[in-house]
């Protein structure tokens, strides 16, 4: 008899120690994935900036400008130049001008030193002028 109760206390320490290790280790993900988080959630934050004019061609014209997918400017423009500032919030960024009449999109990349773009619009459509800084 004395040794069937040894082997049950033998399997209840095993039992035991390998519960403590299932949580130290269930502790141990969890602490890494909060870090982990916590990392994530750090936003980057850009000094670059955009300005974008629309010069010429689009008096008359309803358009939507936008960045990546953040609309910028939904109107009618009555006059020209129209002139939008936008500070850098992406790593890579595109400027899209629809035309809301036509849906026609143009897209334009923007660099990642910000800039002045400055667009044109004529019988062949959206075009960039020369980019500065």
């Amino acid at each position: 008899m004395a040794h069937h109760l040894s082997t049950n206390k033998q399997f209840m320490i095993g039992n035991g120690i390998l519960a403590f290790a299932v949580i130290f280790i269930v502790v141990i993900f969890i602490y890494m994935s909060l870090r982990i988080a916590r990392e994530k959630q750090l936003e980057k934050t850009y000094v670059e900036n955009y300005t974008i004019s629309l010069t010429k061609g689009f008096a008359g014209e309803s358009v939507s400008v936008y960045v990546n997918d953040s609309l910028l400017w939904n109107q009618l423009i009555t006059e020209e130049p129209v002139v939008l500032e936008v500070n850098r919030f992406a790593d890579h960024s595109a400027v899209m001008i629809v035309n809301n009449e036509t849906e026609i999109m143009s897209t334009f990349d923007l660099s990642e030193k910000g800039g002045n773009y400055s667009f044109i619009k004529d019988e062949d459509g959206i075009k960039q002028l020369g980019q500065s800084r």
